[in-house]
């Protein structure tokens, strides 16, 4: 009788073992880029065109995923970089311009990179949200570099 109670016994504690410990939260959607427009500006004696991008779907995510970061490694000299950092990619993978201190979502309707004017900028750009707390990348459609 003994050999058949101890299957089942431990049957049920791999069965404890496999089932997750808390429902976890669903998945947050690929950021939606899009360009909004383009603005030229100067400094340092030199003229450049700033791209401008907004994420659609912005209101999808967290405040929380964009507070104030201490405990992770800094950004720079900023001690507080936030939780999660924003980076932009042309089509190839080359990154060309980082936010790492955005502060909620909303800012995501504020970022940007910029090329000296006279460069052809790349085709297609995207983002990649790094959630630093999690380990988590989401990574957003290709986007244009002109309207």
């Amino acid at each position: 009788m003994r050999s058949s109670k101890l299957p089942l016994a431990a049957a049920l504690t791999l069965g404890l073992l496999a089932a997750p410990a808390a429902a976890q939260d669903p998945p947050l959607p690929k950021p939606v880029l899009y360009l909004m427009g383009q603005e030229v500006y100067s400094t340092g004696g030199h003229t450049y065109v700033r791209y401008r991008y907004d994420v659609l779907n912005k209101d999808t995510y967290p405040d929380s995923l964009f507070a104030a970061a201490p405990a992770l490694p800094a950004c720079g000299l900023n001690p507080s970089a936030s939780r999660t950092w924003v980076d932009i990619f042309d089509a190839t993978g080359k990154r060309l311009y980082g936010f790492c201190a955005l502060g909620k979502a909303q800012d995501l309707g504020q970022i940007w990179f910029a090329l000296e004017e006279g460069v052809i900028p790349p085709s297609w750009v995207y983002i990649e949200l790094n959630d630093r707390q999690t380990n988590t990348r989401y990574r957003s459609n290709l986007a244009d570099t002109t309207l």
